[in-house]
């Protein structure tokens, strides 16, 4: 009998020790996942600790920390780099400016000579190139300058149907002078996101902007009761591999190189900014951009 005691006495014991050493496990876990979470979300250098002294988890502790300061350390390197290439990019924009100005000044005083068909020919194609490369200067302008702006969120909660609505009415000057009557499916129920609302309006003018300028007599926009939005315009300037490449930074397509090329960038990384996704898709001659808001 008293070894049967012993016995169970010694079983209790090295179960309690088990449950405790578990308990102390979890809990340093929780801590774990709490400070990682903590330092993901925020700009801060602090880094993982815990109550406990397990060597298995404080090795743990110590690899993630490791990791996290390469991953600091890479982010600053690229937030550096990142900031000079603005820099050049707005350098480049401004230079470019004076000579091409000067240039159509040129343009236009050649104009006023007497030239033959085939010169005049060759003047309107100077000049649209001239105007194009102006226009693309402008962009890239733009473009640095609106990611700068952009980069501090002011996020509150926004019923998302109010914001487009809105957009689309300040457009009507541009559907009407197309010539589009778009085709509007907007849901009643409110869809309402933790967002930035300039960010939103912004994303939803350059999605609207470009489908007016650059699609063909039909428009469609629809906000469903899941919150995702779509947003689609004929065009038959695209295809299946251009709309893939759609939202890189700096890729262009010799028939719509002003469209899809950096005001989409933009628009893709302010939806990402506020934890959405954008996708884009091509059929039967439709540019279809989806977007979707998870908060």
């Amino acid at each position: 009998m008293c070894i049967w005691f012993y016995l169970f006495l010694l079983i209790f014991l090295f179960s309690f020790v088990l449950l405790l050493k578990i308990f102390i496990m979890k809990k340093s876990i929780k801590e774990i996942e709490k400070n990682l979470n903590f330092i993901i979300k925020s700009d801060t250098n602090a880094l993982i600790t815990i109550s406990t002294n397990d060597r298995n988890l404080k090795l743990l502790c110590k690899c993630l920390n490791n990791k996290l300061k390469s991953l600091r350390k890479l982010e600053l390197e690229y937030k550096q780099g990142n900031q000079e290439i603005k820099n050049v990019i707005t350098n480049i924009s401004h230079d470019l400016r004076t000579p091409l100005t000067a240039i159509r000044g040129y343009l236009d005083l050649i104009e006023q000579n007497n030239l033959t068909i085939k010169q005049k020919e060759y003047l309107k194609y100077i000049d649209d190139k001239s105007k194009d490369l102006i226009d693309l200067t402008e962009q890239l302008f733009v473009f640095s300058k609106s990611i700068e702006t952009y980069n501090v969120l002011t996020k509150k909660e926004v019923v998302i149907n109010n914001i487009l609505e809105d957009v689309i009415c300040s457009h009507y000057s541009l559907f009407k002078d197309k010539g589009i009557e778009p085709v509007i499916n907007i849901t009643r129920k409110k869809i309402i996101k933790f967002l930035d609302e300039l960010m939103l309006k912004r994303i939803f003018e350059n999605i609207i902007f470009n489908a007016i300028k650059y699609g063909e007599d039909i428009v469609n926009i629809i906000l469903t009761d899941d919150g995702l939005i779509e947003i689609a315009n004929k065009t038959k300037k695209l295809d299946a591999v251009s709309v893939e490449k759609i939202f890189n930074r700096y890729y262009t397509i010799e028939n719509a190189k002003k469209a899809n090329g950096i005001g989409l960038s933009i628009v893709k990384q302010l939806v990402e900014l506020n934890g959405g996704s954008i996708t884009a898709k091509y059929f039967d001659n439709i540019l279809a951009i989806t977007i979707i808001f998870q908060s």
